[in-house]
């Protein structure tokens, strides 16, 4: 049996985007608790732009992360002095944004004596699942889906991932951007291009599901593209409005929302009964879309497969999720990381253990 600690207690940042983020989190006698998860959201100013603009992001980052660390360790009722570890995503992201995160915790963890742990963003987001009440025993698949990632991802014990599938352009997140975009529709395009259509008719416009050519054959069963989908959208709303009138926006918000919907259930299904596994999770920003989990929670029970979700709070960028990696990370003992680590805007999740070895990978 392996040994689990009895009380380990991590403080947590994450920066790699547009979401300044500090929590603390606790794993006592093999479950988690969540002590503390603190949010600052720039999505507002980055709205006037129509997306997040770096230098902006890294220098509210700047301004909030003081604040947010005092709300978190009052929040907690824990000290610095009573941590085991600090931990901050260091890849991928924007490179700004992560070296605001990873030279606070640096700092913080040298100062004070204690470990660092530099963290992959996107274990951070295998790991939200983790916070459930009853989460998933592995092997199971994981469908990532966010405004920069569209991934499908086995997991086994001890951080152990395989990618099985990935989106070859756009990820979904960001295809619902620059939808919501041409719609007319405010920044973030997800829950704007949600909100709207709630009143339209999914069957309205027919799309295509974008395929991955093989080129030994065929298509590449588990990947995506929505790319083509964006094109058509485009042609669609081209065409409605040389014949004159108003768009119906409703209907071709809701027809866009389905066609991806379905894509990422298909795939995700076959993906985990070709792999013989029995549980699905979703997580990552996408997955909080209300007709992406009622479509996938319908077709696994359809295939007997346990499906878990993501807690909606939990979907977007925060550092809850970064805390837990690095509580698993401890549990794993593969060490701290480097003191000399820095950050990179892109890092193959299939090599997030080379953040922890004595030579820093960058």
């Amino acid at each position: 049996m392996r040994y689990i600690p009895k009380t380990k207690t991590v403080l947590a940042l994450e920066t790699s985007c547009d979401e300044s983020a500090v929590a603390v989190v606790r794993l006592e006698q093999g479950r988690l608790r969540l002590l503390a998860n603190c949010i600052a959201s720039q999505v507002e100013e980055h709205a006037k732009w129509g997306g997040v603009v770096p230098e902006i992001a890294s220098r509210r980052h700047l301004e909030a992360l003081p604040f947010l660390l005092e709300e978190a360790l009052t929040e907690s009722g824990q000290s610095i002095e009573e941590m085991d570890a600090v931990a901050a995503t260091v890849t991928p992201g924007l490179a700004g944004a992560l070296l605001v995160g990873s030279v606070t915790g640096r700092t913080l963890a040298n100062f004070h004596g204690l470990p660092f742990l530099g963290i992959h963003h996107l274990e951070g987001h295998l790991a939200s699942i983790l916070l459930t009440e009853s989460p998933p025993k592995s092997p199971y698949l994981v469908l990532l889906v966010s405004g920069g990632h569209t991934e499908l991802i086995r997991v086994a014990g001890d951080c152990q991932f395989q990618r099985l599938g990935r989106s070859h352009d756009d990820a979904a997140g960001e295809a619902f951007d620059k939808v919501a975009r041409l719609l007319g529709l405010s920044y973030p395009g997800g829950p704007a291009i949600e909100k709207l259509a709630k009143f339209g008719n999914p069957k309205a416009f027919s799309l295509p599901k974008g395929k991955v050519s093989n080129p030994k054959g065929g298509y590449y069963p588990y990947d995506f593209s929505f790319s083509g989908l964006k094109t058509a959208m485009l042609r669609q709303v081209q065409l409605l409005q040389s014949a004159g009138g108003e768009l119906p926006l409703p209907d071709l918000a809701a027809s866009f929302e389905n066609i991806v919907a379905e894509v990422l259930v298909e795939r995700s299904i076959r993906c985990t009964l070709d792999q013989s596994l029995n549980s699905l999770v979703i997580v990552g920003g996408v997955a909080a879309n209300k007709r992406l989990r009622q479509m996938m929670s319908d077709a696994a029970s359809l295939n007997g497969l346990e499906l878990h979700l993501a807690p909606q709070a939990l979907c977007t960028d925060n550092a809850a999720m970064i805390g837990t990696a690095a509580l698993m990370r401890l549990e794993s003992k593969v060490g701290s990381s480097s003191f000399q680590l820095g950050v990179s805007p892109r890092w193959p999740l299939e090599q997030a253990d080379s953040l922890y070895l004595p030579k820093a990978p960058f």
